[in-house]
């Protein structure tokens, strides 16, 4: 699997979603942030924008839930048209079966981890997953600074994946840039969510997308 970016829509214009959407044509995913204001301190969008997005793009939807209860909620998300969905493991009571419930619907599982959150307690469950999202930021906002003390995290949870042969995606969240994703490529990462960087791209969005995708991919070596 090569590297893949997924520019947040965070940071996109969420009256124009999609012309947005259209406008990073070279995305490999588009990732939706769907927050409650309750396990985060914001509040975004749920399954009708979701759904409405899924039918406005062919790119597909890489949804990270920042709510509570995710178990409850994730296969909807499904339904709505995510192709991949995170839960955040903080705020789920059953990751097993919510996981195996969102591949049975046919997506992608993922297991989020907030940045003070250790990879190692879930070592067993990794199995069960399609992607590790490692947040490098606190979750709830976007524009926030990269915290450098993740980085040992990600190199970590590809040591894990490397001992027990897992074809795992290691998704990067906050923070990303120019300045940045070398790092996070170096320690084992491969899918990187890029919301300001891109869409506050002074020139072409789709510019940056690829800019951001040599950078990581000559960092890993690829």
């Amino acid at each position: 699997m090569g590297i893949q970016i997924a520019p947040s829509i965070l940071s996109a214009d969420f009256a124009r979603l999609a012309d947005e959407a259209a406008a990073v044509s070279n995305a490999d995913w588009l990732h939706v942030d769907v927050m409650d204001n309750h396990f985060v301190p914001n509040l975004t969008i749920g399954q009708p924008v979701v759904e409405a997005l899924a039918k406005a793009t062919d790119t597909p939807l890489d949804c990270h839930l920042m709510i509570e209860d995710p178990d409850r909620w994730a296969p909807g998300y499904v339904e709505a048209g995510a192709s991949s969905v995170t839960f955040h493991v903080e705020a789920c009571k059953a990751p097993i079966r919510t996981a195996r419930e969102i591949r049975a619907k046919g997506a992608r599982a993922a297991m989020a981890l907030k940045p003070a959150t250790p990879i190692e307690p879930y070592e067993d469950l990794l199995s069960e997953l399609d992607m590790i999202l490692i947040m490098t930021v606190e979750p709830g906002f976007g524009g926030q600074k990269f915290l450098d003390v993740c980085i040992p995290k990600i190199r970590r949870t590809r040591q894990l994946l490397d001992k027990h042969g897992l074809d795992l995606w290691i998704e990067i969240d906050g923070g990303v840039s120019a300045d940045t994703i070398e790092r996070c490529a170096d320690a084992g990462a491969d899918v990187f969510v890029a919301g300001s960087a891109v869409y506050a791209a002074a020139d072409d969005p789709n510019t940056m997308i690829d800019q951001l995708r040599g950078l990581a991919e000559q960092a890993a070596g690829r």
